[in-house]
């Protein structure tokens, strides 16, 4: 059974400080993804994208922004503007449905690029189809990157069965490397798809695209990401709690069976 919404008209002027990433069609993991959008496909018990959800409410990160698309309505009527979360607290939320929009998903950085102007200057990212129950999302961690003067810090996970190359090394400093993945004696981590960004990330000279997206255009994050880690502008923390991609039916099978 859904949630059901209460309206919280006054917070919904504060600016979201996290972000979860839901609009996906999630083919791989077709036909459960047919009727049903993927952040809403139940992990033990509740909507998957809950458990970010929840971990960044109880972080102190109430105001969320979530981006949808496909099927992105059913999203938004499952949860509405404002909705208590056992245990957590009361999450205040917001949309950018792309689909609505223009017709199609913006990929990552063209959906934050859209969604930039309703969002903080100091933000969180997460997806909404990955499981991370334990993940911690910091008002101290939060506090240390907007000092740092860094443009993004993200989370780095040890690389799964189905990424065993990962995606970017970590320095002992603690910055993200751009490592090519070529054989080579840098260990490489996967990218969790947790991350704390600067708006001024997503401008030039590593964003084109005019901040609100109003053109529509669809764009990947990794060039932005390698881009700003080739000049030293990206920390990264090596994290070893649970965490799952779950991407194909199996995977979400498998958490079901625990």
């Amino acid at each position: 059974m859904p949630l059901k919404p209460r309206e919280h008209h006054p917070h919904t002027a504060a600016q979201a400080s996290a972000m979860i990433l839901a609009a996906g069609r999630g083919e791989r993991m077709r036909p459960l993804t047919d009727q049903t959008p993927k952040p809403l496909l139940q992990v033990r018990g509740k909507p998957l994208m809950q458990w970010p959800m929840e971990g960044l409410v109880r972080g102190g990160f109430e105001h969320i922004l979530i981006n949808t698309a496909w099927l992105g309505e059913r999203i938004h009527g499952h949860y509405g503007a404002s909705v208590p979360l056992a245990g957590s607290g009361m999450a205040h939320l917001r949309y950018s449905d792309e689909e609505q929009d223009f017709g199609y998903a913006l990929e990552t950085a063209g959906g934050i690029s859209r969604a930039l102007p309703q969002l903080a200057e100091v933000f969180w990212v997460v997806a909404g189809d990955v499981f991370v129950p334990e993940f911690q999302f910091e008002t101290q961690a939060a506090e240390q990157f907007s000092a740092s003067g860094q443009l993004a810090h993200i989370w780095l996970v040890p690389n799964p069965p189905h990424n065993p190359l990962g995606d970017f090394g970590l320095s002992h400093e603690g910055l993200a490397l751009n490592v090519p993945k070529t054989p080579t004696t840098q260990p490489l981590f996967t990218f969790s798809t947790i991350a704390l960004y600067r708006r001024a990330f997503f401008d030039t000279p590593y964003c084109d695209i005019v901040p609100g997206n109003p053109q529509g255009t669809a764009a990947p994050l990794a060039p932005l990401l390698r881009a700003a880690m080739d000049r030293g502008q990206v920390g990264a923390t090596l994290y070893t709690g649970p965490w799952t991609d779950v991407g194909t039916p199996e995977r979400l099978a498998q958490l079901n069976t625990v």
